[in-house]
């Protein structure tokens, strides 16, 4: 991997400039395409220090636009795509914006790495795509399931990204990250939305459903996946989960939250925050056994480990500040 032309998409947001720091650590040459804005931000790279935000090339431009993807994608020997809409509540109010982004961003994406005969196109999935499990550990051959049209929106790039391979022998590998949680993640992710509660003072804890479970990744384990896949020979034209094969409650995930930084606090119901019944993901319990077998991948952080550093992390004035923990971030 060292000294590879890559391209990362997404570069700005919560994994992928986690990937991003990565790779540059590996010594890949990294190009990043962030998300045009008039203010001229590039999302969590702002973050990074000068001396590493100098070594990457930064693109602004929308996955949307086909033109500043092949741009973009000229002369890069592998692409790592996670540019995504990915909010779940969200995508019951803009479905369209999930299909324009999801869809046809990865068919963007696939169209320039096929004119360019890039190297190896990695494109980013999502557990949700199995929606509630019908069998664990779920593994990757467990069926498909679009509980919510993010989730479907993401089963469509996945299929058109194997078509490509399929189609045009285009060298995909379909990674499939389970729940990555860490510093830099979104506000409307569960984690985030009970530190940020707790940080700021409240001792009523805004949640919906208590019971669902999930696989929980920390983000450093997510991203060593990702390179680790990036350099197997053996997973072109292949869907592989990144995944520990264990499951936590969301309602046993908040008491270990807040047990860690106020006992005092309780749990309340917020019905706002309740998905509907037959979208809601009831089960997340991800089969490790393929990633274990075809890479060196091996998980280093465990749940407590990851949620000490994370904690850390929002405790931190200048990460916190940037969160709004009083409103609902659907």
């Amino acid at each position: 991997m060292k000294n590879k032309k890559v391209l990362v998409t997404g570069a700005d947001g919560f994994i992928g400039s986690h990937l991003t720091e990565k790779l540059l650590d590996e010594g890949c040459r990294v190009k990043a395409f962030t998300y045009y804005n008039s203010f001229g931000t590039w999302g969590w790279l702002d973050t990074l220090p000068k001396e590493k935000l100098k070594e990457i090339e930064i693109i602004s431009g929308d996955i949307r636009d086909g033109y500043m993807v092949e741009t973009a994608s000229k002369g890069i020997d592998i692409i790592f795509h996670l540019a995504a809409l990915i909010s779940i509540p969200y995508s019951y109010h803009s479905p369209e914006s999930y299909v324009d982004t999801n869809i046809k961003g990865t068919l963007n994406i696939l169209q320039s790495a096929r004119k360019n005969e890039t190297e190896r196109v990695i494109v980013t999935s999502t557990s949700e795509v199995y929606g509630t499990a019908k069998y664990v550990p779920i593994d990757e051959r467990h069926p498909k399931q679009g509980q919510s049209p993010y989730s479907a929106s993401k089963i469509g790039a996945d299929f058109m990204s194997e078509s490509f391979y399929r189609s045009f022998n285009l060298p995909v590998t379909i990674v499939r990250p389970f729940n990555t949680y860490g510093p830099r993640q979104s506000a409307r992710a569960v984690i985030p939305t009970i530190i940020t509660q707790l940080l700021h003072g409240s001792e009523e804890i805004k949640l919906g459903s208590l019971h669902p479970t999930r696989d929980l990744v920390y983000v450093k384990d997510t991203v060593s996946g990702f390179f680790e896949i990036a350099k197997s020979k053996e997973l072109t034209g292949e869907e592989i989960n990144i995944a520990t094969n264990s499951e936590i409650s969301v309602g046993e995930l908040a008491e270990k939250i807040i047990n860690a930084i106020n006992p005092k606090a309780k749990i309340v119901t917020d019905d706002v925050r309740l998905r509907p019944e037959n979208s809601e993901v009831e089960r997340l319990f991800g089969s490790d056994e393929k990633i274990l077998s075809k890479t060196d991948w091996r998980r280093k952080y465990s749940l407590d480990e990851g949620l000490k550093e994370t904690i850390e992390w929002f405790r931190d004035l200048k990460n916190l500040e940037k969160y709004k923990s009083n409103i609902y971030n659907f």
